[in-house]
């Protein structure tokens, strides 16, 4: 096939779009009715919590495994797969009668996740014509964005109103129309190429440094948004002294902020390096998320600093996969499936460690200093990474 004349395949990346939304609509909504599922099973809100690490367990377990499984399937049949797990183990969560079955269903639910957004960058890049690779990720990922400013919201009203069960049949039919999406719009003959460049030579991607630094930078990067996102609903209430019903208006700006973001993000690839972009992204989250564990207590700064922690933190997103892309050749659906994999790991450790100060007695506002901090780190990796490249190209220079 002729790379220049290719032209962006609007209806597959469409596609890959559906898919994130369904995607982000069952990792997101679940936090909005965590209590409705707690007072339906007889157990507590901490014990009803594990079905949100569970399912990041599963993303995290679930990546590599599945980008494994699929290795000898093209792309077209991978992510038809991934998305009709996806969607009967979702649908199986509505009819969840108790604690165990329902950890079993989340966990299985979470496996393609990370191999659907891991895969589906390295195809979006092959959909898009030649210089717009970052545009068509994003095209992909603003999915997970218009989750959460619609289908979250609306998730979180239909089973706080009706059942709680009703949520996860949304993302069943999310699933559904992801698959037939898929089927009649996602090219099969164009995609052959990705095929052909990782099964002529898989390097062995385990012993690949600059791959390990990134996933590390995604990790401890991505965590610093955990930090401050995990705690939103205390930060509104108890810092802010907002009612209870403006937790919902500032998530949905913060979604807003991510819709931007995604965009920008791919913006930002086209003017810098991707990992430079990160870098810049980083930095600026580490300033945002200490400006907002000091003005948290003002109800307007609030709102504000949500939308832009949202912009900053999908800003990432494009530039973050493509280096990750760039720095896997030959084995790029596995690497790619694995920062998808840190993303998560960032959703549990950021968690964790955005809650410490609250044990020591802290206000929960030091969530974003701790946040920042993360974010601080990450961008260091990004520096150690940009500076070892610069002595590499100087040593082949010489």
């Amino acid at each position: 096939m002729d790379n220049t004349s290719r032209s962006t395949n609007k209806k597959a990346l469409l596609s890959l779009a559906i898919g994130g939304f369904g995607i982000g609509l069952t990792e997101f909504v679940i936090m909005g009715i965590l209590p409705n599922i707690a007072d339906s099973m007889e157990i507590s809100i901490p014990k009803a919590g594990h079905f949100i690490a569970i399912y990041a367990l599963g993303v995290v377990v679930g990546a590599p495994i599945m980008a494994r499984i699929t290795n000898n399937l093209n792309p077209k049949r991978t992510l038809l797969f991934l998305m009709l797990w996806f969607t009967v183990f979702n649908t199986l969560s509505a009819f969840s009668g108790n604690y165990w079955v329902m950890m079993l269903f989340r966990f299985l639910s979470g496996m393609p996740h990370g191999a659907f957004f891991g895969i589906g960058a390295v195809v979006s890049g092959y959909l898009a014509k030649p210089g717009k690779a970052a545009q068509a990720m994003a095209i992909m990922f603003s999915g997970l964005t218009v989750a959460n400013i619609l289908g979250v919201p609306l998730g979180t009203y239909i089973g706080q109103e009706w059942h709680w069960g009703y949520s996860f049949v949304l993302v069943g039919i999310a699933g559904l129309a992801t698959l037939s999406s898929l089927y009649f719009w996602m090219p099969k003959e164009n995609l052959e190429e990705i095929d052909d460049l990782e099964t002529k030579s898989s390097p062995p991607v385990l012993k690949n440094k600059k791959l390990w630094a990134l996933i590390a930078l995604t990790t401890i990067g991505s965590g610093g948004f955990f930090a401050w996102y995990s705690y939103i609903a205390p930060l509104v209430i108890s810092v802010t002294k907002l009612p209870e019903a403006n937790i919902g208006y500032v998530m949905i700006v913060a979604g807003l902020g991510m819709f931007f973001g995604n965009f920008l993000g791919a913006r930002m690839v086209e003017i810098f390096n991707p990992v430079k972009s990160v870098v810049i992204s980083m930095l600026s989250m580490t300033t945002v998320l200490i400006l907002n564990s000091i003005f948290a207590s003002n109800s307007v700064a609030i709102f504000v600093l949500s939308f832009i922690v949202g912009v900053i933190t999908f800003s990432i997103t494009a530039p973050i996969q493509i280096a990750i892309i760039k720095a896997a050749k030959g084995a790029e659906k596995i690497g790619s499936s694995m920062n998808q994999s840190a993303f998560n790991m960032g959703n549990a450790s950021g968690a964790y460690f955005g809650g410490l100060p609250m044990v020591f007695g802290l206000g929960v506002n030091y969530a974003s200093v701790v946040g920042g901090i993360l974010a601080c780190i990450g961008a260091g990796i990004g520096i150690t990474i940009l500076y070892s490249q610069k002595v590499r190209k100087k040593k082949t220079s010489q």
